[in-house]
């Protein structure tokens, strides 16, 4: 079973930065696309930031230019470096990562896994 856990959520400052970790881990699988989600209190989850093994990345308009994400395919992990944070952008971060698995029975398959989510807080 995949297992995905997200790591660097915190307290910080308006205009401050901190950088997100998600590891990928358990099993043999490819990774196929890694994301950042958010959901801050009485709002629905909504998508910060994904990213495709080859590099190609998207972003909500909410962040552009603010937040960089990045994968290591060797390591299966997906960063999230956010700069200029506002209070806004308090919410609960959850990783996802959409791998897939290759057998002689069942072909390729693809499954999402999400993990447990990391607090990130911006506030004076």
């Amino acid at each position: 079973q995949v297992q995905v856990v997200e790591s660097g959520g915190g307290l910080v400052q308006p205009g401050g930065s901190l950088r997100l970790s998600c590891a990928a881990s358990g099993g043999i699988f490819s990774l196929t696309l890694m994301g950042w989600h958010r959901q801050a209190p009485g709002k629905e989850r909504e998508l910060v930031a994904a990213i495709t093994s080859g590099g190609t990345s998207n972003y909500a308009d909410s962040v552009k230019g603010r937040f960089t994400i990045s994968v290591d395919n060797a390591k299966k992990r997906v960063y999230l470096q956010m700069d200029s944070l506002k209070p806004e952008d308090t919410a609960v971060y959850y990783c996802n990562a959409i791998v897939s698995r290759t057998s002689g029975t069942s072909g390729t398959t693809w499954n999402t896994y999400w993990g447990q989510g990391t607090q990130v807080t911006v506030s004076s």
